[in-house]
């Protein structure tokens, strides 16, 4: 396919990190490339879409600098791109955990795991899998025997983990996410928490679902990436499984949208048939609130192509 899309990190000292990501911004506009690129003192974390050859170029530059040489890119082919715009911005961590001196992923980190020991270590009674995800996440699809985390974001974790902690003590605790960035500090804090072993899956599930010889195996649903796909296949020895459903009509679904109220904004399983039927609202009470105060988003006003206040005068006629 004539595009790609690019998920890539590194965890390594950034001196500079506001000229950095001018530097970034500067870079990504002169090769077409849109997407999400955060920059922080402790690196970089960013996942881009263009065209192929330009996303070749954008690789061999990055590659090129001795901070970044070992940088693993996870890349796919694409049609097109699956991002509406480019966004670089500086932050204070490229993933938001917000505890005050947890060790940096190159100070301490759990043991890496390749696909192939990662699937053999699912086999094993002594384990704890967690997912080191957030509950939506998780809801479209996980690996077999997988912990449910009760959060909505990844700042949340540490007072999970506070309150499971010694459920896992004694056992070998296995952590995965979606390209491995969130793991290299979960890992890290759950070690210092005092449990001793403490493993993360090397690349994490997109690498998984690629690997020749695991091919997926043992992971359930799809994979939930935070562009236009939604929801990409990871398990390649079965066929196209969808195991969560939608949470209007429970037909099965893998399809997240936003509620279209701008003041609620939840995001919430939804299939082509009840986004319709709702006009893109989670409830008929969020529906007559954003017409009410004039907070519909503008996504789905570009959706039904008329403001609602004409559709309800339509409908009553």
């Amino acid at each position: 396919m004539p595009y790609e899309v690019m998920l890539f990190y590194k965890f390594t000292p950034i001196a500079e990190p506001d000229e950095f990501a001018r530097l970034q911004r500067e870079m990504c506009e002169e090769l077409g490339l849109l997407g999400r690129i955060l920059v922080a003192e402790e690196g970089l974390n960013g996942t881009l879409s263009g065209e192929a050859s330009a996303c070749r170029t954008y690789r061999e530059r990055m590659l090129a600098d001795p901070r970044f040489a070992d940088m693993v890119f996870k890349v796919d082919p694409a049609e097109g791109h699956v991002f509406p715009r480019l966004s670089v911005k500086r932050k204070r961590e490229i993933v938001h955990f917000g505890v005050e001196g947890a060790p940096k992923p190159w100070e301490r980190t759990g043991r890496r795991l390749s696909p192939r020991e990662w699937y053999e270590m699912l086999g094993r009674d002594d384990v704890v899998v967690i997912d080191g995800r957030n509950d939506y996440e998780y809801e479209i699809g996980h690996f077999e025997g997988a912990v449910r985390p009760d959060v909505m974001t990844f700042r949340e974790f540490p007072a999970w983990v506070e309150r499971h902690k010694d459920e896992w003590r004694g056992k070998k605790v296995l952590t995965y996410c979606t390209g491995g960035i969130r793991c290299e500090k979960l890992s890290g804090y759950l070690m210092e928490q005092g449990i001793d072993e403490v493993y993360q899956l090397d690349g994490g599930i997109v690498t998984y679902g690629k690997d020749p010889q695991v091919r997926g195996r043992k992971f359930l649903g799809k994979c939930y990436v935070f562009d236009d796909r939604v929801a990409v296949r990871i398990n390649q020895t079965e066929e196209d499984t969808v195991i969560s459903r939608c949470s209007v009509c429970g037909a099965p679904c893998d399809r997240y949208i936003n509620c279209g109220y701008l003041d609620c904004h939840r995001r919430f399983l939804c299939c082509d048939a009840c986004e319709r039927n709702m006009h893109g609202f989670c409830s008929p009470t969020c529906e007559a609130e954003a017409v009410n105060r004039d907070r519909v988003d503008p996504r789905v006003r570009s959706l039904f192509g008329m403001t609602f206040g004409e559709q309800r005068s339509v409908q009553t006629r």
